[in-house]
């Protein structure tokens, strides 16, 4: 048995390490912090609602209680009659949540002010953290840029009704109309004998 010196720290087991205990590895992947969750009707109609709402699903997937991005996707490739009916009810919350960005979009256009965070900008508080900015030609840059986004998602979200029509057309060379040619070729019956009718 080792005897201790005077003064020397307590000699402590390899087991008792006070490191965070690391995380297991199922199958190769790092397991998440987050527990996993099981297919909640509750869980699904709350993504789903704020969705329609205009919400980004990694954006809901982050909040506290929400499903991983992961297990909800999971949930929607899974098969069978539960699985089907979520993708249909996903889809449907898709097409509403490009009727509400469609609104957005409006609304950024139609904005004559906005409210700041006054710590961001150097600015004068009114008292709850913000100031008002009227528009100038960076907010005017700032919400162009808003609304082209918007555009954009809206075109890949419902190709059908947000995007742009792609119509083609066919020319010839230079630009001119395309030349048609057809090629008749007349053929001389055989000629028939008397008797033949």
């Amino acid at each position: 048995m080792a005897t201790q010196k005077p003064g020397a720290k307590p000699a402590t087991s390899k087991k008792s390490s006070t490191k965070p205990a690391a995380r297991k590895k199922v199958a190769g992947v790092v397991a998440s912090a987050r527990p996993p969750h099981a297919l909640d009707r509750s869980v699904i109609d709350t993504v789903l609602e704020k969705l329609v709402e205009g919400n980004s699903l990694r954006s809901i997937c982050a909040e506290k209680g929400m499903p991983a991005m992961a297990t909800f996707m999971r949930w929607l490739a899974e098969e069978g009659e539960e699985g089907d009916k979520l993708r249909e009810r996903y889809a449907h919350a898709r097409e509403a949540q490009a009727e509400t960005i469609a609104e957005d979009i409006l609304t950024i256009a139609d904005e004559e002010c906005t409210m700041v965070k006054a710590s961001k900008h150097g600015s004068s508080d009114d008292g709850d953290g913000e100031t008002e900015v009227i528009f100038d030609a960076t907010a005017v840059a700032r919400n162009r840029l808003r609304v082209d986004a918007r555009k954009w998602l809206l075109s890949k979200l419902v190709p059908k009704k947000y995007g742009d029509k792609v119509q083609a057309e066919h020319s010839g060379p230079g630009g001119a109309p395309i030349a048609i040619q057809s090629t008749v070729t007349f053929v001389e019956a055989p000629a028939r004998e008397e008797g033949d009718e």
